[in-house]
């Protein structure tokens, strides 16, 4: 299957203070040559610094660090011998990765079968007893709606309303207008990229970020600009730097409980972007799928609603009902201006007439048994995690994580690159788990860390933990299975 290509320009720079802010200082304090190398390369593979981007001049990177010139010189130099740089004269020098990295490519999908324990898809399970009395009441409605043709490329106007009413009562008025019903949220969030983008245009992306949503910009051959999310999650400012530099048509951004890191972005930082992206003509693409898997926070209000009046104007939410209820339920839908929504509409009409009328009624069924549903589901995903993390830390107790207050996963850091090596080990020892370079913007980076969702039940997690202790400690082995699948959720 042919890999889309990555699109990216070198069209940035970092200045030394900005550098400075996302480097790991030297435990002796001072940073000498080979400890600023070192830093820079654990940057880079982190993300938190991205590929092809202009480095801070040697004098300037120098007096911000409190360092030589000698000192700069020499890490550079490092950096550009070990292929994590290179330079061309009177133009600086960029980061980059050494020869061989490639983007890792999707596969087929199958299911996994046997005895595999399958840790990559954070998709929980049905509520069986209120999916049963919601397709009950589906089928109670469907004789009404079965004397007419049965399309509705806008979706059910019962639907539509729903939705709108849960905007409404989260803090941001919405009418149905506002509304589109669509088949998952990633349907939703592929017109919207069809819609506001065109090939070559730059897109703002979180790196890490969702690994499907990166994937369809790449599809779309868009130029992809990454911000780092972190440890301690966005820098305000980095993200404010990369708009005013690059003016990217639009932005994607999962500021409810992200995925893979699971960080829940401020109510001051929101404002901020919002009013940022605005200055710049940025859309900004809400990613809000997680936003009612709040386990240790309440759950936050909606985006827009952080936004000041006209900075409001070109955000697109995005939303479903696969983490709150079921992921086999394919519905989304897309929360805009009356006149975006219009606009989207017509785009999806051109692949997909409208979504299925049976699926949309039990939506509306379940969107009504919505706040009956979720505290159930929030305490079992609680129980979830805790026996995840129990587990690991009894069995991989050098892996280190920070417990979110949200969404579905935990970002593990091995303290060494080898994700990858892991991944594929793993399966031959019966657990299927997803490296963080797939969802890195950048191929190669976030070799050190894994995302293990929690959504499976609680006695799976000692059997999985236990696989993933013998393949770390054995052998390297060939990659993947072509067999077996190469997708997330």
């Amino acid at each position: 299957m042919a890999v889309a290509r990555v699109v990216h320009t070198a069209d940035r720079t970092l200045t030394g203070r900005q550098l400075a802010s996302l480097l790991t200082p030297p435990a002796e304090g001072r940073f000498g040559y080979r400890e600023l190398a070192r830093a820079v390369r654990e940057a880079l593979l982190d993300g938190r610094v991205a590929l092809r981007l202009r480095l801070p001049a040697e004098r300037e990177l120098a007096t911000v660090l409190a360092v030589s010139r000698t000192t700069v010189t020499g890490a550079y130099d490092l950096l550009r011998e070990s292929g994590y740089a290179h330079s061309r004269r009177g133009a600086g020098t960029w980061t980059a990765l050494p020869e061989g990295q490639a983007p890792t490519p999707l596969g087929a999908f199958h299911d996994v079968t046997g005895a595999t324990i399958d840790l990559a898809l954070a998709a929980p399970e049905a509520p069986a007893a209120e999916l049963s009395a919601a397709l009950a009441s589906a089928a109670a409605e469907l004789p009404r709606y079965a004397g007419t043709q049965g399309y509705h490329p806008y979706g059910l106007p019962a639907l539509r309303a729903a939705v709108a009413a849960r905007y409404t009562a989260r803090g941001l008025p919405t009418l149905p207008e506002q509304i589109l019903v669509t088949t998952g949220a990633q349907q939703a969030l592929s017109l919207a990229l069809t819609l506001l983008g065109r090939a070559g245009d730059r897109v703002l992306a979180e790196n890490p970020s969702y690994t499907n949503a990166l994937d369809a910009m790449r599809g779309r051959m868009l130029r992809i600009t990454p911000v780092p999310v972190t440890e301690s999650g966005w820098d305000t400012g980095l993200v404010d730097a990369a708009l005013r530099q690059t003016a990217p048509r639009l932005a994607y951004l999962i500021p409810d409980f992200h995925n893979p890191t699971g960080h829940l972005m401020p109510q001051e930082q929101r404002r901020d972007l919002a009013r940022s992206a605005r200055a710049t003509g940025t859309w900004l693409v809400v990613d809000e799928t997680l936003t009612d898997i709040a386990l240790d926070v309440p759950a936050p209000p909606p985006f827009a609603a952080a936004a000041a009046g006209g900075d409001s104007e070109q955000i697109v939410s995005v939303g479903s009902l696969s983490k709150s209820c079921w992921g086999g339920l394919r519905v989304g839908w897309v929360r805009a201006s009356s006149r975006v929504v219009t606009e989207l509409a017509r785009v999806r009409i051109t692949a997909d007439l409208s979504g299925s009328v049976l699926d949309q009624l039990v939506a509306v069924a379940l969107m009504d048994r919505l706040d009956a549903i979720l505290p159930k589901r929030l305490a079992e995903l609680r129980l979830r995690r805790d026996a995840l993390a129990s587990a690991l830390a009894r069995h991989v107790p050098e892996w280190q994580w920070t417990v979110p207050p949200g969404g579905m996963c935990l970002w593990i850091d091995l303290g060494r690159p080898g994700a990858s090596n892991l991944a594929a080990r793993g399966l031959r020892h019966g657990v299927r788990v997803e490296g963080g370079a797939r969802f890195g913007v950048d191929p190669g980076t976030h070799e050190h860390r894994l995302r293990i969702p929690f959504t499976l039940p609680e006695d799976v997690y000692e059997p999985a933990a236990e696989r993933l202790a013998a393949a770390l400690d054995g052998a390297p082995g060939r990659f993947a299975d072509p067999a077996l699948p190469d997708w997330v959720a």
